[in-house]
């Protein structure tokens, strides 16, 4: 996993046109989630909890609209995977915890091409670094988990051309969001869901 130093993760607090954590929605909640709790950990770990059992996938309640900017995620309460992420990084920044985004290349229907891209977040935890969580929301057979140092993500890599990347980026990936605001419905972002080949991705600096 990427080491950062302290100039580097000043980047994964920054604020942008979509992860938008100044927004006061956010501002709000991110300090509600964070009363009380005393470490950088036990906040990510409400945040993370609270985006993935309040933020429904947009797929698995076939909910609209596509969401892409943290503050349309929150207000909206739906996203796709990557919506959720944003959300989260956001939530995470809010609160001085630097978050950033990581990826996975997923079979869409587990048996095999066609793949997408599936989004998830990274939190800087000061005891052990950089962690992987996944609020992309359970179901049957996905159980994914904040429980570090062990990752309990919600995918695992089964076929050859699927891939687990270890970039750590500070915004999401330009795919994402063209994909995102390019489409309405879930529906029909399902249909156009993003994709990179392992080669590509690995080349795109963080």
């Amino acid at each position: 996993m990427k080491i950062a130093n302290k100039l580097d993760r000043q980047q994964y607090l920054q604020t942008s046109e979509v992860i938008d954590w100044q927004h006061p929605e956010i501002q709000q909640l991110a300090k509600k989630l964070s009363r009380g709790e005393t470490t950088a950990a036990a906040i990510a770990k409400t945040c993370f909890e609270w985006v993935r059992d309040n933020i429904f996938h947009s797929v698995d309640y076939q909910m609209n609209p596509v969401t892409c900017k943290a503050s349309d995620v929150l207000h909206y309460q739906t996203g796709y995977c990557y919506a959720k992420s944003h959300l989260l990084a956001a939530l995470l920044r809010a609160n001085d915890i630097p978050a950033g985004f990581c990826y996975q290349r997923l079979s869409i229907n587990d048996n095999g091409a066609p793949y997408c891209l599936h989004g998830l977040n990274a939190v800087y935890l000061p005891d052990i670094g950089w962690y992987r969580i996944d609020a992309r929301g359970n179901k049957d057979g996905i159980n994914a988990q904040f429980a570090p140092p062990k990752e309990r993500l919600a995918f695992k890599i089964q076929f050859p051309e699927e891939a687990d990347f270890s970039n750590i980026f500070s915004e999401p990936l330009p795919v994402v969001i063209e994909a995102l605001k390019s489409h309405n419905t879930w529906s029909e972002m399902l249909e156009n869901l993003p994709d990179i080949a392992r080669e590509n991705i690995l080349s795109i600096p963080d």
